[in-house]
This record gives C-alpha cells, structure tokens and sequence, in this order.
C-alpha cells in the first residue's frame, strides 16, 4: 500500500545583516509589521505569547499590539550563556504563534538587534501545510501582502515567501546566501530590478525597494515549468548584481 507523499510546505522570511537596536525597537518594528500583518487574512490577525500549552496560549493574545508586553518578551530573548553574561552584540530573539494545531499554525520566529555580523536578522514567519487556512493563505495575492508588510516594516536587505522544496531546486543555483521564491523582495539598495519574463510581475514597494511575483498560481517544486522560472529570474537577478548575500563572506 503506497503512502500519500508528504504536502510542499512554505513560509515567508525577511533577512538583513548587521543593525544595532534595543529591545523597544524591535518591538516597535515587531507592532508595525503585525498590524500591517492582519489585513491579509483573518488567520494572520492573532497571535499569543509564547505558553507552555496552547490552551494557556488563548489567555495572552499579542492582538492589537502592545509596546511594553512586546518590549519585556525581546528582553527575556536576550543571548546569554547559560548563568553567564549578556552577548549585546547577538540582539534578541523572541518566538510566538497563532495557537493552532501543528499542521494548521502560523508561527513567527525574530532575531533583531544583532549587530555581531555572523548571521543575518531574521523574521520568519512558517505557514499552515493543511485544511480551509492553508488554501486562503498560501496564495499570491495574500502571500504578497505578508512579503510588503515585512518589507515595510523591518526594512530588510532581501525578503522572500516560497517553499521549501522549491527553496531546495533554487538555493543551488549559485553561491550567493540568496534565491528567488514564489515571492521576492529585494532592497533598492541592491539595485534596480530588470524587466522579467512573463508570468514574473514586478511591483514597487514605495521607494522601499521592489517585488517579484513569479506567477499567480500556487507555486510548487514538482511543476517543472515553475522551476524553469525561478532559475531564469534569478539569472537575471543575479547578472544585475541583486543576488549578494545578506551577509557577505
């Protein structure tokens, strides 16, 4: 009896390198993108501090955003050696979700205020891989908004929404830390993004930077005409000298 093949998961995640900020900044940045967030979909307008249970979670929502709870929860992020000191220069890294079930969650994972250089700062927000939450969020319009809003709001060198398989066929494609997703954001500071073949639409960004929608359809690994394009994007993004890496080395 042949297994059914386990579902392409996708998340959405933005990087930048080195930016010292405090704790207060990162939550101030953390209540911008959720509130630029929630309009994308129901699912995304809920989230709840971190709890050793999810019937705990429900108690402690994070919605609307709260400056001070968001503040208190970086600070506990702190990176620390067990009993040792303070590492300032590594930031704060805090972890939250929606309080679904395992296959139907969104979870959020944020590392801000590192200014060490060994790593980029991160928000990654992992999506739900099954049920009605999945088909409504894991689609181009939605996952659109989700890549405008972290761009908007962490000012990030390179963001992205995909999945992992087709992260896998792409990551390869030359040594440079970046790849083209399902949908890509890239940072006017990298440069300006050439014209791309169709279906590949491109949008700005305010005076942010730009983003690259690959194709309308729900992208997948196992379409060998949605790979063909993310190579060729990326090419072209790559001969503009877009595809650096966050952090370089």
């Amino acid at each position: 009896m042949s297994s059914k093949p386990y579902p392409e998961t996708y998340y959405a995640g933005a990087y930048w390198g080195p930016r010292k900020e405090s704790a207060e900044e990162c939550a101030q940045r953390t209540a911008h993108f959720l509130t630029l967030l929630a309009p994308a979909d129901p699912f995304l307008a809920q989230w709840y501090k971190p709890t050793r249970s999810q019937k705990d979670a429900r108690k402690h929502s994070l919605m609307p955003p709260d400056l001070p709870t968001l503040t208190e929860l970086f600070r506990r992020g702190v990176n620390r050696e067990k009993g040792g000191p303070v590492f300032e220069d590594l930031g704060f890294t805090f972890w939250f979700d929606n309080g679904g079930p395992d296959r139907d969650r969104a979870a959020l994972r944020i590392t801000c205020g590192d200014y060490a250089g060994s790593s980029p700062n991160h928000c990654v927000l992992t999506l739900p891989w099954g049920g009605p939450n999945a088909d409504r969020v894991l689609t181009a319009t939605v996952l659109a908004h989700v890549v405008r809003g972290m761009a908007l709001a962490w000012e990030p060198d390179w963001a992205m929404a995909t999945s992992r398989d087709h992260r896998d066929l792409l990551s390869g494609e030359g040594d440079t830390g970046t790849f083209v997703g399902w949908v890509t954001y890239l940072s006017r500071r990298r440069g300006v993004v050439p014209p791309l073949p169709a279906p590949a639409r491109i949008e700005p960004v305010e005076e942010r930077g730009t983003l690259v929608v690959l194709t309308p359809e729900r992208i997948t690994a196992s379409n060998p005409a949605h790979v063909a394009l993310g190579k060729r994007v990326h090419e072209l993004l790559d001969r503009a000298g877009l595809m650096q890496p966050v952090i370089p080395g």
